[in-house]
Formats: structure tokens, C-alpha cells, sequence
């Protein structure tokens, strides 16, 4: 594709540092060091970058982006160039002061994420104590009048609590709930036998999202994020490669995807070599599924051709080998075998909240993990 249009969002991955440990973390299993992150000085030269391109949106995430000491003087920066910052955080280390600090710099919007609306189950499905900060993190973006949304990842040992994660939602001021099914890349795609529900569990938990959608109607967004594997349509992938957005990662590393590192291996562009305006014009990884073009099989012919856009090349790329091909998810693809067989396989129906189950997600060798010991509640 030639001339593509300009992206309007960036997601800024500020660092892989992180306090939590979530077993469903999006981040890749080899974390960036913080030595190889981006300076205060080149973040400001890549937002800048951005404005110019068209970028009028980004979500400032990691890891955790309130351990960057530097963080407000890069929320200055993106105001300073037009665009409008939303900060991704787990609310751990979001104190009073802080927030004031960033408000004061630009900051817009903050999205708050939580585990689970029992204090001790969010705690352990985090790896650490952190049900307490992330109530006063709520507080404190309230107090800083700016708006407030609330994120979870929902999985087999959550699904069922979504009521009470709703109603907490509501009681912290939040004025949009995601509800976001887990997606099975880095750590996910680590813990997937943990991690994955019953198709039980979707069906109530979706019934209960459209009974809480019309309670709360005109008052409290409630968004659902559909599910992986499950229903046999596959999800738009980033509203189509290379067509809306990018993420720069912590090294300076530009992705059509956060979880596109590894289906690119030696193509990923980097900040530090390219441009913005040429990694996302003229750069390999950008264009190779970019458009309709390059597809072949059910997807050439498909009338969802320009809908799915093929469903997602990092989900067909971590469960064929190759990126290229049909999203499994999809039911006509040649490989949905791989996923129904995953959708359909006996799992016990009560949740089991426990350490021992999951690989949390830490700085170790890739791939490896570390079983932590709970955390103390």
C-alpha cells in the first residue's frame, strides 16, 4: 500500500518495569532493561515526531509508566505538541502529589487497571499487595477532576466476580468500565491453561454485562472486549495493520501491534535509526500486511474482507508459525481445529485463585518466569 493514512494513536510503552506481576501481562517474556529505555529527551523527539505525523492520542503505559521518575516532563511534551495523554497504570506509586504534578503538566485522562474486586484475590492474581493503592489511586484521580476508567483483564478466576467489578467500578467514579477478555500473547500465552475460562463462564458473564449496560445506561460505559477462541469470528487486528496506529516500546522499538515483536523478528524499525514518518510509510514491517492484498485462502474472497481485516496476524503468527495465514479464531480458517479444540476442553467451573497456578510474569531468563510466593493478606 502507498501513501497510507496518518496514524491518530500511539501507544507509548515507557518502560517494562513494573511493581505487579500479572500472569496475563501483555508485555513480551523478554522484558527491555531499564538501561536500554528511551531518555526523557528522545521521548520528547518521538512524541514530537508523532504530532507531526498525525498522532493526536496516546496512552503513556508499560510495565508500570509512574516509575519513570521523568514522567512528568514527558506528559509536558506531548502536551506541548497537541497531544492528548491518557495514563495506563496499576495506580501503585499514584499518590496525591503526583497526580497534581501531572495535571498540572497535561495529563488528560487515566485508566486505572484492577484484578479483581476482592481485595485478596486481586492481590494474588498481581503477584503483590497493591488492592489498597490502587483504591487510593482512584481517589486521588477524582480528587484531580479528571476523568477515570477502569480496566480488567477478565479470565477463568474473574469472570465470575464481573457484577462486583462492575459495582466497584461505580463506587471508585469511574466513568467507563472495560471489561476486557484476555488475549493470549506474552505472559497470557504463557498461563493460557490457567488463564483460559469455560465457555459457561463467557455466556453469564456476558449476560450480566447487558443487564449492567442498561442499569447504568447514561451514567457508566461499560465496554466488553470479546473473548479469543470462542466465537468463531475473529477480531479486527488494530482496525487493520498499519492503518490507525503504533506502539513504540520501552528501547525505542516501533510495532503495528504491541505483540507484533516477535512475528517481525529483525524487520522491527527502531526510533533511534528511522524516523517516525518512515517506519510508518516506507517500512517492511509496516507494509507487509498492510491493506487486503496479501491475503490468500478464506480470506481473499471473504465478505468481512475490510471488517477483520483476516483477524489477528500476532494470534495466527503464535499458533501456526506463520503470520500469513488465517486467523484460527476464525471459523473458516484451515487451523480453527487448533482453537475450538481450546474452547471445548474440560476445565473445572469454580475459579481457584492460587500462586501455585500461574507463572507470574518477572525480569528472569525469557520464557521462564518465577513462581512468587503469595503475597500476605
Amino acid at each position: 500500500m502507498t501513501n497510507p493514512p496518518p496514524p491518530w494513536a500511539l501507544l507509548a510503552e515507557l518502560t517494562h518495569a513494573c511493581p505487579l506481576h500479572c500472569p496475563y501481562c501483555s508485555n513480551p517474556l523478554e522484558l527491555t532493561r531499564r538501561s536500554r529505555e528511551l531518555s526523557t529527551e528522545e521521548w520528547s523527539e518521538v512524541l514530537r515526531q508523532a504530532a507531526e505525523l498525525g498522532v493526536v492520542h496516546t496512552h503513556l503505559s508499560g510495565g508500570e509508566p509512574l516509575l519513570r521518575p521523568d514522567l512528568t516532563s514527558i506528559v509536558a511534551a506531548a502536551e506541548s505538541v497537541g497531544i492528548y495523554t491518557q495514563l495506563v497504570t496499576s495506580g501503585v506509586g499514584l499518590s496525591t502529589a503526583r497526580m497534581s504534578a501531572l495535571t498540572s503538566a497535561g495529563l488528560r485522562s487515566v485508566q486505572l487497571s484492577v484484578q479483581h474486586a476482592d481485595p485478596e484475590a486481586s492481590d494474588r492474581i498481581a503477584g503483590r499487595r497493591s488492592f489498597a493503592a490502587k483504591e487510593r489511586a482512584a481517589a486521588a484521580v477524582r480528587g484531580a477532576g479528571l476523568p477515570l476508567g477502569l480496566n480488567v483483564v477478565l479470565h477463568r478466576d474473574n469472570l465470575h466476580a464481573v457484577d462486583q467489578l462492575v459495582d466497584l467500578g461505580v463506587a471508585w467514579g469511574a466513568e467507563r468500565i472495560e471489561l476486557a477478555n484476555v488475549q493470549f500473547y506474552g505472559w497470557a500465552l504463557r498461563n493460557r491453561t490457567t488463564l483460559l475460562p469455560t465457555r459457561d463462564q463467557l455466556s453469564r458473564a456476558r449476560e450480566t454485562v447487558e443487564r449492567r449496560r442498561k442499569q447504568l445506561a447514561g451514567t457508566t460505559e461499560l465496554v466488553w472486549v470479546v473473548p479469543d477462541y470462542f466465537d468463531g469470528v475473529p477480531k479486527p487486528c488494530m482496525g487493520g495493520w498499519g492503518a490507525v496506529s503504533l506502539t513504540v516500546a520501552p528501547d525505542g522499538s516501533v510495532l503495528p501491534c504491541p505483540a507484533s515483536g516477535d512475528l517481525l523478528g529483525p524487520d522491527v524499525p527502531n526510533v533511534r535509526d528511522r524516523s517516525l514518518e518512515w517506519i510508518w510509510t516506507t517500512s517492511p514491517a509496516f507494509n507487509r500486511y498492510r491493506g487486503t492484498e496479501w491475503m490468500s485462502g478464506p480470506c481473499g474472497g471473504c465478505p468481512r474482507l475490510e471488517t477483520d481485516f483476516g483477524g489477528c496476524r500476532c494470534q495466527a503468527h503464535a499458533l501456526t508459525g506463520d503470520a500469513a495465514r488465517t486467523d484460527p479464531a476464525c471459523a473458516l480458517s484451515p487451523d480453527h481445529a487448533l482453537v475450538r479444540a481450546l474452547a471445548e476442553a474440560p476445565r473445572a467451573e469454580s475459579p481457584s485463585i492460587g500462586p501455585s497456578r500461574y507463572v507470574y510474569r518477572s525480569p528472569g531468563p525469557a520464557g521462564t518466569g518465577q513462581e512468587l510466593k503469595p503475597p500476605a493478606v
